[in-house]
């Protein structure tokens, strides 16, 4: 079996090419500064990079830097996402959002790889140092990256309505037939499918 190279004996034209990519994702010096200075925010990257040869590690797909405007209302941020069908309960009524002027942040798809209820989604995301991203966020990403969620359905687990039947409604974003917004149901005993991507806030 061949031995695999040391990270410190990669190639400069490896390296370079690497950050590159990092630098397209939104990646700045300071972030690096960053990570070389605080171990545990090291550990957390090194086991995401890791969890592509570990089947029950979960896995971080993307990167996306999004502006959220606590000025505009739910209705002009979902209208601005020209989507073909829209769950009229996703609205300020049922999901208040808090915040003024705006703001950009860092947003982070995490996919399991595998089916998984709530708890245990949240769990992966505190396991990885995220905190589940919000429907203000997810909007902002459906605005900014409309083919993002072309492939995968996009969950905020930071938002939930409960109905009038008790049930537990989180936002997402799908591609099925044509883009749309939509409301999940959940309860104790559902799983998301394998192929759901969460969405969290990154540093």
């Amino acid at each position: 079996m061949k031995k695999a190279v040391s990270l410190v004996q990669t190639p400069l034209s490896e390296i370079f090419a690497t950050l590159e990519v990092l630098d397209k994702l939104g990646v700045t010096g300071k972030d690096l500064v960053k990570i070389r200075r605080d171990k545990r925010k090291a550990k957390q990257i090194a086991e995401l990079i890791m969890s592509g040869k570990k089947s029950d590690k979960k896995v971080a797909t993307g990167i996306y830097k999004v502006v959220v405007n606590y000025g505009e209302t739910l209705a002009q941020i979902i209208k601005a996402g020209n989507y073909d069908w829209v769950d009229g309960d996703i609205n300020n009524k049922h999901f208040p959002t808090q915040g003024t002027g705006q703001h950009e942040v860092k947003l982070v798809l995490v996919h399991l790889d595998q089916d998984a209820t709530t708890k245990e989604a949240l769990e992966h995301l505190n396991s990885l140092g995220l905190e589940p991203a919000k429907v203000e966020h997810l909007l902002a990403l459906g605005v900014e990256y409309p083919n993002v969620f072309q492939e995968f359905p996009i969950i905020a687990l930071g938002s939930v309505w409960v109905d009038g039947d008790g049930n537990r409604r989180y936002p997402y974003l799908d591609c099925e037939i044509g883009p749309e917004l939509s409301l999940s149901c959940d309860d104790d005993d559902n799983q998301w499918h394998y192929n759901w991507r969460f969405l969290a806030l990154g540093e």
